[in-house]
């Protein structure tokens, strides 16, 4: 059995029963990574990067993880799919979702590939994964930035994006 590594896991829904989506999702998770080790609150946020009615919620869980960071990717994209998520946003065009997974960190491990990017590209500057994240983990340290997420917070707090 491989080592398993701390991975934060960032949930969001605007589309459907959002909470039950976010629920689910965990459930789907937890058959092959375990139960949460931590997990923030549920906040509800406007649409980032897109106009949209529906306001999302979003968490953040943390997990030990003993997959590999490519079959993590598998594990969250075959989760979206069975809970109805069609289409994924690409070249920064964004829509409404029934659900979205995105792997944040997996350890302190920095990885750049074709098919992941890893701690996620936009997490420093996105309130509504900052903020569940400070809630759980404020002395996570950032592997690319070396700042704890309290002051990645702190930041944008300051820049009034939150």
């Amino acid at each position: 059995m491989p080592e398993s590594v701390e991975i934060y896991i960032g949930l969001g829904s605007n589309q459907g029963n959002r909470e039950q989506l976010i629920e689910k999702a965990i459930e789907h998770l937890s058959v092959a990574l375990g139960a949460p080790v931590l997990q923030s609150s549920i906040i509800e946020t406007e649409p980032w990067g897109f106009e949209s009615d529906t306001p999302f919620l979003n968490m953040v869980v943390c997990f030990k993880c003993p997959l590999q960071p490519t079959e993590l990717l598998d594990l969250t994209e075959k989760t979206e799919k069975e809970l109805g998520r069609t289409t994924k946003s690409s070249s920064g065009i964004y829509k409404d979702r029934p659900i979205d997974i995105d792997i944040l960190l997996y350890d302190n491990r920095v990885i750049e590939s074709k098919r992941l990017t890893i701690p996620h590209p936009r997490l420093h500057e996105r309130h509504f994964v900052l903020e569940p994240l400070n809630e759980i983990s404020p002395q996570l340290v950032h592997p690319i930035f070396h700042k704890t997420i309290a002051e990645l917070t702190e930041s944008i707090k300051a820049e009034g994006k939150i």
